[in-house]
Order: C-alpha cells, then structure tokens, then sequence
C-alpha cells in the first residue's frame, strides 16, 4: 500500500502545482492514484538528443530519478516485454556509426554498449523480447540484435534511408519505412530476406499493423497519402503463405502526415497531418477515411486511450495536447503542457499521460481521469523519445 509520506508528499504536490492554474482540489483525490506494492517499481526513459543522455522519471513516486550518458545524439527507446531492460538508440556523430545500450532497469545503470552502423534512427523489440531489429538510415540496412548475447547476428539490406521497421503480430513480416527512397519494404524474419517492395511513399514514415496481422498502414510524410498494404500470413513453418502482399490502396489525408495511432482494437486509425494542422480518421477494414478534423499547431503524434475512446494529439508548435472524442468525433479539449510536446507514452495503468515537451526540455505529467496537469518534471536537452518499463523487485 502507499505510504502515508507519499499521500501527503502528493497532496502538498496537488496543492502547489494546481491551485495556480486555478484546478479543483477534486481533481486530487486519493482513489485517482494506484495503490502500489512496496516491491513495485515503474520508470519513464527519456532519450535527450543534445546531452547525450537518457533522463529516468520515478513513475509511482512523480520525480526525477537520475539522468546519465548513453551515447551522442540518443534518438529512440523501447522497453523489453520479458526482461528488466530498456534499450537506447544513440545515432552517433554525423556521418558516422551508432550505438544500442542496454539499460538494467533494477539499477538504472547502463550493462552494455552494442555497437551498430551509420546513423540508427529506430529500434523495435520482438514480443518474446529475444530479438531486436533497428533501422540503419546511413547503412540503408537492419540489424538484427540478438538481446540475450548482446551483439548483431544479421544484416538485411533495404532502400534508401530506412526510419523504422515494424514486426507484425504474427510475426511473419517485418515492414520497414524506407524515407529516402519513398518505399516500403516486406522482409520475412525468419529467412530474414526481402519479400516484397513497394515504391510510391514519399517520405514514408512508421507504419502500422493491424491486430490480426492482414493490412500495414504507412504515412507518406512528404505528401498527403497513406500507402495500404496487404501482408500474407504463414501459418506454419511447413505450409505455403496465405493471402499476397500487394498494394490496396493509397488514402488521400492532410499534408504532411507524420504518425499513425491505432486504436487498440484495430477498427480505426488517425493520421497526424503536421502540415494541414489537422487529423484525419481512417476505418482499417475498408481504408476509407471519414473526416479530417482541425486538431493543432502541427500535431506530430497521436496516442489513444486502451478503451478506445480518447486520442491524445501533441501539437509540437504549441504548448498544448488535445484531446479528441473518438465517439463524439469531435475535439472535447486540450491540457496545456510544456513547449513543443512531440512523444508521448502512458503509465502501465493508463491514469497518467507523459508528454515530452522537446522545446522547454521536461516531461509533462498529465491526469487522464481530469484530463489535467498534474506537474512538470525536468529533462535534459532536446528530448525526442519514451518508453515505460514497469516491473516487481524480488
């Protein structure tokens, strides 16, 4: 259960940090926080692009932990679904090679550097947590890191400037975002050879994957489309693909899409179109799109609450996250946050948001059951990235 110590240390905080923006004490009620164990632990991993570092945000206890070096120009973070580890992508210098660290999440210590090619922009962990692949936009390649050995274990080539690589559910494909060549490339994991490329996606930026694994959807951020893909499914190592990969369709949304949120039951996404300060929504099993809406000063990421009713937009060049009605489809209001908000991430609970203001260089605390403020913790220079582990100490 929560200590006493920490009920007054977050009541004195709901005092000083809302009653100035003239919030109701209300919105500080003890049943709002969870009650955690005394071996729980829960931490928020912020890669700061100008001070080489990564920042630790306590997530139970609302403070900064600690903030050490990882590598020059840290650019991505993701969490390992099976062991307590947090993995750091450091691009490097410019024009030369990058670097993977492996945090332990027990100490907050980094246990190793993996050394990696030109210019690494993405990592995306396997669901087993064995494997790893990122994206190597100076080497127009992925590596395939073993996670347990710690050292890559493959190659694969791709086009030009690849910015992400995403496994499908079923884990039969792997999609990656080629920027500079405007393509998409299908890779097969367990051959780990090319299946398929598609060109035509200019700028193409993450893709999403549906639930079931059948479609793949890819913003082309340097025009106004979403690229569909239909992606065939291997039901077993003996037996012939089903389906084809092959292109649906290309969706016409707002200028400059960046990112794609999925809601968590596949049945729609929305388009963050940075260029025409708008979102647009997309129904997945039709691809047809069914609005665009006003949303922000340029919105860079969308993130959707797990009952699928909410979507959070980060409005880069603002001071503020929207929030928008899946429902209703309409806007049901904004938190103002810090300066030029760009990634977010939820608590494993879902009843905090973490905002990542790269402008004003700290973390915004925000109340998803108030949809408010709840305080602003510090960070390093330049952060661009999040990730959240929680675990048990045994």
């Amino acid at each position: 259960m929560e200590s006493p110590v920490l009920q007054m240390i977050r009541s004195a905080l709901c005092l000083a940090v809302l009653l100035p923006f003239g919030l109701a004490l209300s919105a500080c009620r003890t049943h709002d926080f969870p009650q955690y164990p005394a071996n729980y632990r829960e931490y928020a991993y912020i890669t700061n692009g100008s001070s080489g570092t990564v920042s630790v945000l306590d997530a139970v206890n609302l403070r900064l932990d600690r903030e050490f070096a990882v590598g020059p120009n840290p650019v991505a973070v993701a969490a390992s679904p099976t062991r307590n580890e947090v993995y750091v992508i450091s691009s490097g210098p410019s024009g030369g090679s990058g670097s993977l660290a492996v945090i332990d999440s027990e100490r907050n210590a980094v246990a190793a550097i993996i050394a990696l090619h030109r210019q690494p922009v993405s990592i995306e962990v396997a669901p087993d947590g064995a494997l790893a692949y990122v994206a190597n936009s100076g080497s127009n390649s992925i590596s395939v890191i073993d996670l347990k050995v710690r050292r890559e274990i493959a190659q694969i080539g791709t086009g030009r400037e690849p910015v992400a690589a995403r496994l499908s559910p079923d884990g039969d494909t792997l999609v990656v975002s080629n920027r500079g060549a405007g393509s998409i490339t299908l890779i097969d994991p367990l051959s780990r050879r090319v299946r398929a490329a598609f060109e035509g996606c200019p700028g193409a930026a993450g893709a999403v994957i549906l639930p079931d694994s059948s479609r793949a959807f890819t913003p082309c951020s340097s025009g106004h489309q979403v690229m569909v893909l239909s992606l065939s499914h291997i039901a077993s190592p003996r037996s012939a693909p089903t389906g084809s990969d092959s292109l649906l369709a290309m969706i016409d949304v707002g200028q400059g899409p960046l990112q794609l949120a999925l809601k968590p039951d596949g049945g729609e996404l929305f388009v963050s179109n940075s260029l025409s300060d708008t979102i647009s929504e997309v129904v997945t099993s039709t691809a047809d799109v069914g609005g665009a809406y006003s949303i922000g000063e340029f919105p860079v990421a969308g993130l959707v609450s797990r009952d699928n009713t909410l979507l959070y937009v980060a409005n880069q060049r603002s001071q503020y996250v929207t929030v928008y009605s899946i429902d209703d489809g309409k806007r049901s209001g904004s938190v103002r946050v810090g300066d030029g908000p760009s990634a977010m991430a939820f608590s494993r609970t879902g009843n905090l948001l973490f905002v990542v203001d790269s402008g004003s260089g700290d973390v915004a605390v925000v109340r998803t059951a108030s949809r408010s403020l709840f305080t602003l913790l510090p960070a390093g220079r330049n952060p661009n990235a999040i990730a959240v582990k929680s675990f048990t100490v045994k």
